[in-house]
């Protein structure tokens, strides 16, 4: 299972949204290259880069950093944010980016996605699944749909997407402990898909319990930013 640390960009800057509230807000870096670098240094597998300016504006807004961050980082990187046209995908991968995250693409363009699939292939396409009480929510979190996430899910697999990220908000930032429940609706799917999970970490026992429930992945932000977790250690415990 992958421990992914995740740096998370607003106005150019390292920040945490608890459950996704653009108003509360956390600052914990001025420089999105020096977090990457850090993590590098402490063994992770892959940086999940979010560009939170831009999953609301529907456009990239941060890709300087997101340049910077390829440049001087060797693992893959994943990125998502503002990802809503085959062109913006395409240019990111160009620029070194390994995978494209669409979010709100896969409910308002569900075609858009087949497409990348299609041109881009499966291993570079991943769909964002953000969901608030089982149901997913768009446009960086701000508005919710009557869509459930087990759904869309299974749409966008018959679409040709492989690989999906689930992020429970309600626990987002939290450190409760992840939403074990909503893991295993989605592992459920089934389908050859693998899963990706984001949402509450803070323990060791955390990521236990959804390695056993079969996650691919699982993205740690707040809990490596707080101190609560340590990447080298989880990291090294949970290698294959």
């Amino acid at each position: 299972m992958e421990i992914i640390p995740a740096i998370d960009i607003r106005g150019g800057k390292v920040v945490r949204l608890y459950q996704g509230d653009y108003g509360k807000e956390t600052v914990y870096g001025e420089d999105p290259v020096a977090a990457a670098v850090r993590w590098q240094e402490e063994g992770a597998p892959r940086i999940h880069v979010v560009d939170l300016d831009g999953a609301r504006s529907g456009q990239p807004e941060n890709l300087a950093s997101i340049k910077s961050i390829l440049d001087e980082v060797d693992v893959p990187v994943q990125v998502g944010g503002g990802i809503r046209s085959l062109e913006t995908a395409e240019k990111l991968l160009d620029e070194g980016v390994q995978r494209v995250v669409f979010g709100t693409a896969a409910v308002r363009d569900p075609d858009l996605v087949a497409k990348a699939c299609a041109h881009l292939g499966g291993d570079a396409v991943v769909v964002g699944v953000d969901a608030r009480d089982g149901m997913v929510a768009v446009e960086g979190w701000t508005e919710g749909t009557s869509i459930r996430a087990e759904a869309l899910v299974r749409a966008m697999a018959r679409a040709g997407v492989r690989r999906f990220i689930f992020t429970d908000i309600s626990t987002d930032s939290t450190l409760r402990g992840p939403n074990l429940a909503a893991a295993e609706a989605l592992m459920k799917v089934g389908g050859g898909i693998h899963v990706v999970y984001s949402g509450g970490i803070a323990t060791l026992k955390d990521l236990v319990q959804l390695d056993v429930v079969g996650v691919e992945g699982v993205i740690v932000g707040s809990a490596l930013y707080k101190g609560a977790l340590r990447l080298r250690e989880a990291v090294e415990r949970f290698s294959r």
